[in-house]
C-alpha cells in the first residue's frame, strides 16, 4: 500500500489528539516529523517531496497478446483456460477485436490488431497450485492438450501452454523463501 502526504497528514491529527487525550500536547508541525520518523524518514520535507513521488497509483499491468482470430482466441482462452470475457471491443462490425480476459487475479488483452503485440509473446502468470490447474485442464473433454509440468523450472514448477497463435503462457507456482 502507498502511503500519501495525506495520508500521513491525518495520522499526524491522529496522533496529536490521542496525545492531547493523555495530557500530552503537541504541535500538528511536531506530530508531522514523528510520523515522518515512524516512516523512515529525517523530516516532514523530505517525507512530504518522497510520499507525493510514490503515490501514482501504478497499478498491475496487463499484458497485451496478439491473436489473429477471436472466434478461436475465445474457444481456447474462455472454453479451455477458464477465463471470462470481461469485454470485447471493435470500433465498428467487422473490425478487429480488442477484448479483456479475468480469471481470479489474472488479466489479459486479447488483440486482433496489427501492430498490438507480437505472436510468440511471453506472459509468465503465477498461480497457487500448478498441479491443480494442470488437473483442471487435462479434464477439460474440449481440448486434446495435454500440458506438463517442469518442476525444475526457474521460479518454482511451470506449466507452459502455447496459444493456438503461438503465445506462451507459463503458469508457475512460485517458490517462498
Amino acid at each position: 500500500m502507498n502511503i500519501t502526504p495525506d495520508d500521513a497528514k491525518k495520522a499526524a491529527r491522529a496522533l496529536r489528539q490521542a496525545l492531547s487525550e493523555g495530557g500530552v500536547p503537541i504541535s500538528h508541525s511536531h506530530a508531522l516529523e514523528l510520523i515522518s520518523r515512524q516512516l523512515g524518514f529525517s523530516d516532514w520535507n523530505t517525507a512530504n517531496a518522497a510520499l507525493q513521488q510514490s503515490s501514482v497509483g501504478l497499478g498491475h499491468p496487463v499484458p497485451v497478446l496478439r491473436v489473429q482470430d477471436w472466434p478461436l482466441a475465445q474457444a481456447f482462452y474462455r472454453d479451455y483456460l477458464g477465463f471470462s470475457v470481461a469485454w470485447v471491443h471493435r470500433y465498428e462490425p467487422g473490425m478487429p477485436a480488442y477484448a479483456r480476459l479475468n480469471r481470479d487475479a489474472a488479466t489479459l488483452d486479447l488483440s486482433e490488431h496489427h501492430g498490438d503485440g507480437t505472436p510468440g509473446a511471453v506472459v509468465w502468470l503465477p498461480v497457487e497450485d500448478v498441479s491443480e490447474l494442470r488437473r483442471q485442464l487435462r479434464a477439460n473433454p474440449q481440448s486434446k492438450l495435454r500440458p506438463g509440468v517442469d518442476k525444475h523450472a526457474p521460479g518454482g514448477p511451470t506449466m507452459t501452454i502455447t496459444d493456438p497463435f503461438g503465445n506462451n503462457l507459463r503458469f508457475c507456482q512460485a517458490e517462498t523463501d
